[in-house]
């Protein structure tokens, strides 16, 4: 569903004075793209990059960051994910490889441990599943891979008709969650049998751009191109959903405080955005589908019989209540109000009714804007130190801390 946003008066009122997060370090200087990075223990971060580099970066007595490994490989690094209990890391490559590696205790030295050929093209999602044995992938050649770490042997596939382009995974049901260039989102059950298909989620308008699962509510949550995060609420088998419209450019990366349980969403338009999930929402209705105004019933453009009949010429167009969903004119909709229950963080839409009813109530914002100052491309969360991550399109690494949000 595509959502009118109307641009806010100055693009500070959505940031809160009492709550913001405080810029605690920076990390500059990588040559090229970062694709990803994530904290890891020892005050440390490891980083992945187009330069064909993982970095592993260490807090130093003076406060600042520095690689204690810039490790090269032989294409670009797209993606990683990391084991704290054993120190293994995974990295994903632009030439389909999975590298798996050692971390030593001190953070000095990398050693390599296997290679899975996993892909024909670049990964853009590994996760291991450290229950079952697995390392799961998913790539731009439109596949998913399963790898038993023990045999290095292929356990399972599946194929899409689009670029994959973020995955998740659930552990206990064994279920994986692979988002696409299509707007999709292809729900999987995996076995040592291999790979079958549950069912597809569709909701996007444009490529899914990040997932997460959240175990405990069994919820999982889409970021997209469309600008929006949708909720699919899996748990209890009640299968609903709902949309958060709080970003005005493509939402690429998400995460979750499991202390606080709200949903942080981060995107180019540069913007962090703490979403309240454990609150009362409500779905956005259909949008229904008219000749004419559901209002006024002057006849819309393309009703060229009644505008003849009622002499109602010129241009009429056709747009939709974000409260109601009925399908109405300028003329019965020159409000615009914010419908934060619908995740309407934004001024949006509404036809004169619904206009006046809203108008009057207590609609408090149930989410919370922070600034990032660049474009985000990925983000990671320490909950214990109160910490998030971004990635930008700069080439920067932030670390923010959040002490005064948690």
């Amino acid at each position: 569903m595509t959502t009118e946003i109307k641009p806010s008066s100055a693009r500070n009122d959505r940031f809160n004075a009492s709550r913001k997060a405080e810029l605690l370090n920076k990390i500059e200087g990588i040559p090229d793209d970062i694709n990803a990075a994530m904290f890891i223990e020892n005050e440390g971060i490891i980083s992945v990059s187009d330069d064909k580099t993982i970095r592993v970066w260490l807090k130093r007595d003076s406060g600042t960051y520095w690689p204690s490994i810039v490790n090269f490989m032989p294409s670009q690094c797209t993606s990683v994910d990391y084991v704290p209990e054993t120190r293994t890391l995974f990295i994903g490559q632009e030439n389909g490889t999975i590298s798996q590696f050692i971390l030593s205790e001190d953070c000095n030295r990398l050693t390599p441990i296997k290679e899975y050929l996993a892909h024909n093209g670049r990964i853009t999602g590994i996760i291991f599943a450290k229950n079952c044995g697995w390392i799961l992938s998913c790539a731009r050649d439109k596949t998913f891979a399963a790898h038993c770490i023990e045999t290095g042997n292929k356990i399972g596939g599946y194929t899409f008709e689009a670029w994959c382009t973020s995955m998740k995974f659930d552990s206990l049901s064994k279920h994986v969650f692979i988002g696409d260039f299509a707007g999709q989102i292809t729900m999987l059950k995996i076995q040592q049998s291999g790979a079958s298909l549950v069912t597809v989620l569709k909701g996007h308008t444009a490529s899914v751009r990040s997932l997460f699962w959240s175990d405990g509510p069994q919820l999982l949550f889409s970021g997209s191109a469309d600008n929006s995060v949708i909720v699919w609420d899996l748990g209890g088998r009640r299968g609903t959903t709902y949309e958060l419209q709080g970003h005005q450019n493509k939402v690429s990366a998400l995460g979750y405080s499991k202390n606080t349980q709200e949903l942080i969403s981060a995107g180019e338009d540069s913007v962090i955005v703490l979403w309240k999930i454990n609150c009362m929402r409500k779905a956005a209705p259909d949008w229904v589908e008219s000749d004419t105004c559901q209002l006024c019933a002057k006849p819309f453009f393309w009703n060229l019989k009644a505008m003849f009949e009622q002499k109602a010429l010129g241009v009429n167009r056709q747009h939709h209540c974000r409260n109601c969903g009925k399908a109405i004119c300028d003329n019965c909709s020159p409000h615009r109000i914010t419908i934060p229950i619908m995740g309407f963080e934004y001024e949006v839409r509404v036809c004169n009714a619904c206009h006046a009813t809203l108008k009057d109530t207590d609609r408090p914002s149930l989410a919370t804007f922070l600034d990032a100052k660049h474009s985000v491309v990925d983000i990671d969360v320490d909950e214990d130190k109160k910490r998030i991550l971004t990635v930008g399109q700069d080439r920067v690494i932030k670390i923010w801390v959040l002490s005064s949000l948690w």
